[in-house]
């Protein structure tokens, strides 16, 4: 699908120096116009990408929040995955020791492929570097924190789907410059994407659909050329169902069968006034599950409003079923006409039958009286009545009593940095694992000037490819970290908040120096003057909050030690079935960004063991979480998916 070089770079030997130096020659710099010979060659860019987790969903502003990774691929260079093509460039790989290499994305030209329903900055960890292979072809894979607008529709809430769009086009470009291409089936992103993805928190993505909009050839000189990607979620419905509609209809029974309470012996309108009361202290407690939003009325809010009519018109009924009981004295004999009509006719409509004793008529000289509630016109007879009664003596005591409801939330965010020196400490065991110098460096003497002077020429700005004689020898690095803190466990959006300290180990292959002749055996350098590795945490989803630190450490064995605080905001499987009595297992899965197995190498520094000793012995933090056991493995790799596959180190907390 790309376009091939037709022109080629020459190396003078099969090193790293020699590719780099050609590069710098041929493609460093040009950073400001597309890679291509003819400007009216369109640069063509191939696009996919992998939804690793749906952390947020606004309903109120309309707004949904994810983290991707994208990958664009271009015939001039695109790969959230893009992929494109540097027209001219090739090299032979023989002669220069190496198919491909990674450079730094800031050195090449970058196609400005964005997502049109973007409307935040993009809070992701900083990636560095991108593949060029011999044949000119770009790989590039950048992660993205989407805060995306999208139209929702939440009529049928709890139980509604929503479908959001991610447009990806050139910001600038016309189509006559740049078009875009799917890399590959949108099948195979979405199958991948439930693969990966860690999140599972109220939403489930059901289902990717993607469209390539046709553009008129006489639009093309001022339209973008779009790929549109279709994203489906369900929403998760068991918490609203427990929550809110199975007690609404509860308390709605209750009312219900609450006309079986016999209207002369029981207060009936004062216990519907506190089941009214009541559910109207439970749809307060419960506003903030509910969505919130402009556009319609979710069908759940006129049921609950239908539930509260029902309940008032139960107790308007009520009261006047008392008024007719207690104030009938007030008005004559029933008629007899309306007397058939009630008990003859409509009667029959409800299958009320009389009893036995009621199918002949007394005569009126012989009928009781009807009891009457006011005691201001009884009758000598009913007033004997009261007095032998008890059970109306006893209701006149019935009293009523209102329970207050109280909430109290929690939060505590504890930040404390532990004692310097922490990871110092791992420096012997790393240098067994790693590649031994094979040269040294001079010093004119054993000053700091003299060291510097010597590094500048070796090692300084040497920050475009990797530290090594020949690029088909793996980096190795060893990790470890600290757990410094738990901040925050959000269960509804699967989210981990922690901080922790992050130990790099690895070799500057062909460096080292005599101690007793540079004055030291260790230096301090700045961390932008060399090469370092685009380790990240898999499951990190936002950007890094902690604080720049500037310094890492050179050895005279070539050996780099860098120590990185990391304010970690990740996904996490949370099983909240138990709470409050749950236990949580989040991962955390270092692995080179870009760099695969071929390239970098990953392996531990010290057992888990001691890393969770060192992390309870330095956590601060005594929140509502506590640390009770880490877990660590290395998943193998297949010697034929190193290619294009990354090593990764999995710590489980």
């Amino acid at each position: 699908l790309l376009i091939k070089s037709t022109e080629t770079i020459n190396c003078s030997e099969p090193t790293t120096d020699a590719l780099i130096t050609a590069l710098k020659e041929n493609i460093f710099g040009k950073t400001e116009i597309r890679p291509v010979i003819d400007l009216k060659t369109p640069t063509n860019i191939s696009v996919s990408f992998t939804l690793y987790g749906i952390l947020d969903v606004d309903e109120k502003a309309q707004k949904l929040n994810t983290f991707l990774w994208l990958n664009l691929c271009i015939i001039l260079i695109l790969c959230v995955l893009k992929y494109w093509n540097i027209e001219g460039l090739s090299w032979d790989p023989v002669e220069c020791g190496t198919d491909r290499i990674s450079l730094p994305r800031k050195q090449l030209w970058r196609p400005d492929i964005v997502i049109k329903e973007f409307i935040d900055e993009n809070k992701v960890p900083d990636t560095y570097y991108v593949y060029v292979e011999n044949t000119g072809k770009v790989i590039d894979d950048v992660p993205y924190h989407v805060i995306s607008s999208c139209n929702l529709d939440i009529y049928t809430f709890p139980f509604d789907i929503q479908n959001c769009s991610f447009t990806f086009n050139s910001y600038q470009h016309t189509m006559l410059d740049v078009q875009l291409s799917i890399a590959k089936p949108v099948e195979e992103s979405f199958k991948y994407s439930l693969e990966v993805m860690t999140t599972k928190g109220e939403w489930e993505l059901v289902e990717m659909l993607a469209e390539k909009p046709t553009i008129p050839s006489q639009e093309m000189n001022n339209s973008r050329d779009t790929l549109t990607y279709y994203i489906v979620l369900r929403r998760r419905a068991t918490l609203y169902v427990v929550n809110l509609l199975i007690p609404s209809c509860f308390l709605i029974a209750v009312d219900l069968f609450s006309f079986l309470l016999p209207p002369q012996n029981v207060d009936r309108s004062a216990f519907k006034m506190t089941l009214i009361l009541g559910y109207t202290v439970f749809l307060l407690l419960m506003n903030d599950l509910l969505p919130v939003t402009g556009n319609t009325l979710p069908l759940i809010n006129a049921f609950f409003s239908l539930c509260l009519a029902l309940m008032v018109a139960s107790l308007l009924e009520t009261i006047l079923i008392i008024n007719i009981q207690c104030g009938s004295s007030h008005y004559g004999p029933l008629p007899q006409w309306a007397k058939v009509f009630f008990l003859n006719y409509l009667a029959k409509l409800v299958f009320l039958s009389k009893k036995p004793s009621d199918q002949k008529c007394e005569p009126e000289e012989h009928r009781t009286e009807t009891k009457r509630c006011d005691s201001a016109i009884e009758s000598p007879q009913s007033e004997a009545v009261h007095k032998t009664s008890p059970t109306l003596q006893e209701l006149r005591k019935i009293s009523h009593e209102l329970l207050s409801i109280r909430q109290q939330h929690i939060h505590c965010q504890l930040f404390s940095h532990s004692s310097e020196g922490d990871g110092c400490t791992f420096a012997l065991k790393i240098m067994a694992l790693l590649v031994k110098p094979t040269g040294t460096i001079h010093c004119a003497e054993p000053t700091t000037d003299a060291l510097l002077v010597a590094l500048k020429e070796n090692i300084f700005g040497k920050t475009d490819v990797r530290p090594v004689i020949n690029l088909k020898t793996p980096t190795n690095i060893s990790v470890s970290f600290t757990l410094y803190g738990i901040l925050d466990v959000d269960e509804k959006a699967q989210i981990f908040d922690s901080f922790i300290w992050v130990y790099l180990f690895w070799n500057i292959e062909g460096l080292s120096w005599d101690p007793v002749e540079c004055g030291t055996d260790r230096i301090s350098l700045p961390r932008k003057q060399l090469w370092r590795p685009d380790i990240v945490i898999n499951e990190f989803m936002d950007e890094n909050k902690a604080p720049d630190t500037y310094y890492l450490y050179v050895q005279h064995t070539g050996l780099v030690m860098d120590d990185l605080p990391i304010h970690v905001i990740s996904s996490c499987n949370m099983d909240i079935y138990t709470f409050p009595f749950d236990i949580q297992n989040c991962s955390f899965t270092f692995n080179s960004y870009k760099l695969n197995a071929l390239d970098v190498q990953l392996s531990f520094v010290e057992p888990v063991e001691k890393t969770l000793k060192n992390s309870l012995a330095a956590m601060r933090t005594k929140g509502e979480w506590e640390l009770v056991a880490m877990f660590a493995e290395k998943p193998t790799i297949l010697p034929e998916e190193l290619n294009t596959s990354f090593d990764t180190l999995i710590y489980y907390v």
